[in-house]
């Protein structure tokens, strides 16, 4: 029997082609599986709108594919010791900044990322958009920087730390000059003590 192929079937035909084959391999197996059909006029129009929709298709995502080649993206995240990630870059996070730079719309499942990111750094990430159609883009992690609210409540927490330590180091030589002072009236009184001794001695003699 003679059929047109819907798809491409290995060692045997591509999507497209015409040719005669063995009536129970047609009926039983490639006709049942969707993979040919009879040859007839409806048959053949079609794989013709099929083949059409396809070369759209392909040419849409050539297209595409050079639009995002070597495009860079920067995605900001929050990082710790080590410039470890509070959290995760994921797939989907790439998908939605690649729309918002480029107007590009992605599916995150066709980006190539075999786990989130969890370190900052610059990435080189593939998008399969087709069977040969895979361009490669650049993601760049970088550390975002604490929100002004967060900076102006630190500042006075700062501010609060540097008085406390200012007053203890006043009360510190506080107590020292105390100290010094004390020492020196203990010294004085010794003095005296021992003037008063030594005139007591003379007029005894």
């Amino acid at each position: 029997m003679k059929v047109i192929f819907l798809k491409d079937v290995s060692k045997v035909a591509k999507a497209g082609e015409t040719k005669e084959v063995a009536d129970g391999y047609g009926r039983n197996f490639l006709i049942p599986q969707k993979l040919a059909l009879p040859v007839s006029p409806a048959a053949v129009n079609m794989v013709e709108v099929q083949r059409r929709k396809q070369t759209q298709t392909e040419s849409g995502l050539a297209e595409m594919a050079n639009q995002l080649e070597g495009k860079e993206i920067i995605l900001k995240a929050r990082a710790g010791a080590k410039e470890r990630l509070h959290g995760s870059i994921t797939s989907a996070d790439i998908a939605s900044e690649l729309q918002n730079s480029t107007g590009l719309e992605v599916d995150k499942r066709k980006i190539e990322l075999a786990e989130p990111i969890h370190q900052l750094g610059s990435y080189d990430i593939a998008i399969r958009l087709g069977k040969d159609i895979m361009p490669k883009i650049k993601v760049v992690i970088t550390e975002e920087e604490a929100e002004q609210g967060e900076k102006k409540g630190k500042e006075p927490e700062k501010e609060a730390k540097k008085e406390k330590k200012a007053e203890e180091r006043k009360g510190k030589k506080k107590v020292k000059a105390e100290k010094e002072k004390d020492t020196v009236k203990k010294k004085g009184a010794g003095k005296k003590e021992k003037g008063k001794k030594a005139e007591k001695e003379t007029k005894t003699d």
